[in-house]
């Protein structure tokens, strides 16, 4: 006899999941450290392909991403002025963005999701 299809389907539907191991997690990120904030944005485009998060977000982090990085490069564009200002902004993109990377697969987090 077939089982109850109310019976058996999980209560709540499994969303899935952007890291599949450890590694993969610790990877991920550190995609935005590595490439000094270049891409902080790639891992939220890949999570929203995967249908981790909401496609605005991802277009968020992309549209803040670019804003951050430009405005940074348009209040000094001369790299031996010695204005700390602009290394921390880009300081600030990293930390965040590695962050938010890693906490994509957080249960307790459901902004974007």
């Amino acid at each position: 006899m077939a089982g109850n299809p109310y019976f058996d389907q999980p209560l709540t539907p499994v969303r899935p999941r952007m890291f599949n191991s450890t590694l993969a997690k610790v990877v991920w990120t550190v995609v935005p450290v590595v490439t000094l904030g270049l891409c902080a944005a790639v891992p939220f485009v890949v999570a929203a392909v995967k249908g981790v998060v909401k496609p605005w977000l991802a277009v968020g982090y992309v549209v803040a991403e670019i804003a951050i990085i430009g405005v940074a490069m348009a209040m000094d564009p001369d790299p031996d002025s010695g204005n700390p200002f602009t290394g921390f902004v880009l300081m600030l993109l990293i930390i965040a963005s590695a962050t938010h990377t890693a906490l994509l697969d957080n249960e307790k987090i459901s902004i974007g999701k």
